[in-house]
């Protein structure tokens, strides 16, 4: 999901379209009782900001946290709105349809 582009000068600065809030939000959609050490290294950030993501995400309503034992599950808002004003018509529900299913075992991913 992270691939990399060169720029139009070929400077080889790597981007990509979702941001790591984004990312997070869609590999709890994939596993909603996944740990957030998995979630991070899932999105290829620390712990640390895996945790603030969540916590972010939480203050907004995109999702709920609720202890289960001793692990957290997660339930998402598909109904939240988007934040920046270009897409703020659009539900998150929107984006977890497109991206939240598992990728097939088969596919080849650009390196």
């Amino acid at each position: 999901m992270t691939g990399t582009a060169t720029g139009a000068t070929g400077g080889g600065r790597n981007w990509t379209f979702l941001t790591n809030h984004g990312h997070v939000l869609l590999a709890i959609a994939r596993d909603p009782t996944a740990r957030l050490r998995d979630v991070a290294a899932e999105v290829g950030v620390t712990e640390r900001a895996a945790q603030a993501i969540v916590a972010d995400l939480e203050a907004e309503g995109y999702l709920h946290r609720t202890r289960v034992g001793r692990r957290n599950e997660y339930t998402l808002n598909p109904s939240g709105r988007f934040r920046h004003p270009a897409e703020a018509y659009r539900q998150v529900g929107d984006l977890l349809a497109l991206f939240a299913d598992a990728p097939p075992a088969d596919a080849t991913r650009p390196s």
